[in-house]
């Protein structure tokens, strides 16, 4: 009852490509990709979007996050 936990589809991203900064009341996960890896000059077609991107989780004043784990391509953030 007291846990949550928040997931995010991040393929093609590593873990030092995602930062994620618990503030107060505030949860921001960013994924920045360098311009060399955004290069996609020779390809016809990308299946999976590797831009970068910014999510933001509004959080209650008791809420903490506890870990975060990245596998597999998912971002699982644990929250209690």
């Amino acid at each position: 009852k007291d846990r949550s936990r928040i997931t995010l589809a991040v393929a093609g991203f590593k873990k030092d490509d995602i930062d994620i900064t618990a503030q107060q009341h505030l949860l921001l996960v960013t994924g920045k990709k360098d311009a060399a890896q955004q290069d996609r000059s020779n390809f016809l077609h990308v299946g999976i979007a590797a831009r970068s991107f910014e999510r933001r989780f509004e959080l209650a004043d008791f809420v903490r996050v506890q870990s975060a784990d990245l596998a597999d391509g998912l971002l699982t953030i644990e929250l209690v």
